[in-house]
C-alpha cells in the first residue's frame, strides 16, 4: 500500500520543465538560423574568402562591375554628357574592365552556335556611329555584317578598320557595283516602281532595297539563318526573350514562321546638346504595337505635343528573314517570297529603337543630304514622311538659333511633368540595357583595339582627319540612280521578264514604304503613309 501510496502522489512538473526547454532551443535554432545563413552568403560573396569568382578572373580591377550592376543604370553614364563627339575618344580607356565577358574584341564565334544572324544596312555614316552599333548587335548575337558604304564610311581609315574586324563585308557604292545592280531583277518588277527616278529618300529606298537583294545573296553564301535590314541609328531591343540575346529570341522562333517584325520604338530626347545618342538617351516612346488602344488614342494630343503624328519619322518596325529560296526585300521595312506568301508573326516586346533626330545636327545634315528646294511642294518629291518635310524647311530657311528653337519645341522632352505622367501611362518607357552594354564596350577599350589594330602605319592625325572627311575618291566615283538610265542590257531584261511570267501577281506585294503610326481624324482610325 505504502508503495501505492507513494505512486499516487503528485510528482514534480518535470514534463512542464521539459516542454519549456524544448521551446527554448526551437526559439535559439530559429534565431540561429538565418544568421548563419546571412553569414554563409557573406562568405560566398567575400572575394579573399577563397571562392572562385569567374569575374575576378577576368577584372584585375574588382571596381569595375558589368554593365546594369549599378544601384542605378544612368550611374555608368552620367558623366557623358560632358564627352566631347571627336572620334580621339574612341581610343580612351583602354584598360578599364567594366566589360569582362569578351576579352577578345573580334568576338569569334564558335561554328556550332545556332541560329546564325546577319544585319545589312547602307550607310555614310562615321567610324564614332558604326563601331558602337556593330559591337552592340554582337554582343547580343550577331555575327556578320554587310556594309553597303559611302560618304564618311567609304573613307580609307574607316574603312580599313571596318575591314579588319571578323565577319564584315564592306561593299563600296562603285560605277561597277551600280552597274551590276541596274541588271537586277528589280527593274522589272512592279513592286518597287512607284520609288523609281525620285530625289533623297526615294532614292535612298531604292538603293537600300537593291543592297538588300545583294545581301540576301552574301547571306546565304556565308551559310546564315536570319537577316535583318537596320540603319546605323537603330539598335535591336531582344526584350521578352530568356535572356538579352537576339540569338535566343530567334532560336525560339517556331520553324513554320519566315518573317519576324519588331514594332519600333522612338527616342525622346530630354536634352538639345546629345552628342552620343546611344549612351546618353534612355528614354522611349512605345509603338501602338505595344499598347491598348485606349491608352494610345487617350494621350494622343498629350504624345505628339503638336507634331503632325505620334512619331517623329516611321511608325511600322522592322523585320528579320529567315534565309530561304526566292526570299526578296520588300523594302527598307520588310521582306518578302517571290513563290510564297511569308508566315509572320509580331512580337510583343521585342523592339528596335530607333534613335531619330537625336542630336540637333541630324537637321542639318538631312538638309545636307537632299538638295530639294524649301517649298511644301517640292519637298514632297523628296521626303515621304511629314516630319521629315517640315524639318528640312526649318533648316533650309531658318537661322541657327530658330532652328534650335524649332528643335526644342518639337523634338526635346523639357516638360518633366508631362514626360512622368507618359512613362506613368506607358506612352513612354526607359531602356537602360543598350546604354550600359555600349558604355561597357567603351570603357574595355574594345573600340581603342579595333582601332589601333587596324590603324598600322598611319599617324594618329591623319587617321583622325580621314574620319572627318565626308567623301572618299570610290565614293566620288558613284552615279546617282535618279541621273542616268537604267538597264541597257535588253537581254538581262528579257530573262527577267520570262522569270516573272513564271511568277503569281498574288506575290508581287508593293513595297512597304516608312510609314506613321494610327492617327484619329473625325474620330476615325486611319494609317497614314
Amino acid at each position: 500500500m505504502a508503495g501505492l501510496h507513494t505512486s499516487l502522489r503528485p510528482q514534480p512538473p518535470s514534463s512542464a520543465a521539459n516542454h519549456h526547454s524544448f521551446t527554448a532551443k526551437l526559439l535559439l535554432l530559429l534565431t540561429l538560423l538565418p544568421l548563419s545563413l546571412a553569414v554563409f552568403a557573406f562568405l560566398l560573396q567575400w572575394r579573399g574568402g577563397g571562392v572562385d569568382d569567374p569575374i575576378s578572373r577576368w577584372s584585375p580591377d574588382e571596381s569595375h562591375k558589368f554593365p546594369g550592376m549599378d544601384s542605378s543604370p544612368l550611374a555608368t553614364v552620367g558623366h557623358l554628357a560632358s564627352h566631347s563627339s571627336d572620334c580621339s575618344k574612341l581610343l580612351g580607356r583602354p584598360n578599364a574592365a567594366s566589360f569582362p565577358y569578351y576579352r577578345d574584341w573580334k568576338f569569334k564565334f564558335d561554328a556550332d552556335l545556332k541560329p546564325k544572324i546577319c544585319i545589312t544596312t547602307s550607310t555614310s555614316a562615321s567610324l564614332e556611329q558604326i563601331l558602337p552599333w556593330m559591337f552592340y548587335h554582337k554582343v547580343i548575337g550577331v555575327s556578320n555584317f554587310f556594309l553597303f558604304v559611302e560618304g564618311k564610311a567609304a573613307s580609307p581609315a574607316v574603312s580599313k578598320v571596318l575591314e579588319s574586324i571578323p565577319g564584315v563585308k564592306v561593299i563600296y557604292r562603285t560605277k561597277e557595283l551600280e552597274e551590276q545592280q541596274a541588271k537586277s531583277r528589280i527593274w522589272n518588277e512592279t513592286w518597287l516602281s512607284s520609288f523609281f527616278y525620285k530625289p533623297c529618300n526615294y532614292e535612298l529606298f531604292v538603293k537600300q532595297s537593291l543592297n538588300m537583294e545583294m545581301a540576301i545573296v552574301m547571306a546565304r553564301d556565308a551559310g546564315m539563318d536570319w537577316i535583318l535590314h537596320l540603319d546605323t541609328d537603330e539598335l535591336m531591343h531582344p526584350a521578352g526573350a530568356r535572356e538579352y540575346s537576339l540569338r535566343q529570341l530567334l532560336l525560339d522562333v517556331p520553324e513554320n514562321v519566315d518573317m519576324v517584325v519588331f514594332p519600333n520604338y522612338e527616342s525622346s530626347v530630354e536634352r538639345d546638346d546629345i552628342k552620343e545618342p546611344f549612351t546618353e538617351v534612355s528614354m522611349f516612346k512605345k509603338n501602338y504595337d505595344h499598347l491598348t488602344k485606349d491608352t494610345y488614342f487617350g494621350m494622343y494630343k498629350e504624345s505628339t505635343r503638336g507634331n503632325p503624328n505620334y512619331f517623329l519619322t516611321y511608325g511600322n518596325g522592322k523585320s528579320a528573314a529567315r534565309i530561304q529560296d526566292h526570299l526578296r526585300p520588300n523594302g527598307a521595312h520588310r521582306w518578302h517570297n517571290y513563290m510564297k506568301t511569308p508566315n509572320e508573326i509580331k512580337l510583343e516586346e521585342a523592339a528596335v529603337l530607333h534613335y531619330t533626330y537625336s542630336k540637333f545636327s541630324d537637321l542639318t545634315s538631312r538638309r545636307d543630304r537632299c538638295g530639294c528646294k524649301p517649298t511644301k511642294d517640292d519637298v514632297k518629291r523628296c521626303f515621304m514622311l511629314e516630319f521629315d518635310r517640315a524639318a528640312f524647311i526649318i533648316a533650309s530657311t531658318a537661322t541657327e538659333e530658330e532652328m534650335l528653337n524649332w528643335y526644342r519645341e518639337h523634338v526635346v522632352w523639357t516638360d518633366k511633368t508631362l514626360n512622368l505622367k507618359l512613362l506613368r501611362k506607358g506612352i513612354l518607357t526607359r531602356i537602360y540595357a543598350p546604354m550600359t552594354i555600349i558604355q561597357g564596350l567603351r570603357e574595355s577599350g574594345v573600340f581603342g583595339s579595333i582601332i589601333a589594330s587596324a590603324q598600322g602605319s598611319l599617324s594618329k592625325d591623319k587617321f583622325l582627319a580621314s574620319i572627318e572627311s565626308s567623301n572618299s575618291s570610290r565614293a566620288a566615283e558613284s552615279v546617282s540612280f535618279h541621273s542616268r538610265k537604267i538597264g541597257k542590257n535588253t537581254e538581262s531584261q528579257a530573262t527577267a521578264r520570262k522569270v516573272l511570267e513564271t511568277t503569281s501577281s498574288l506575290f508581287q506585294e508593293v513595297a512597304i514604304p516608312p510609314l506613321s503610326p494610327p492617327v484619329m481624324m473625325d474620330g476615325d482610325l486611319k494609317i497614314e503613309a
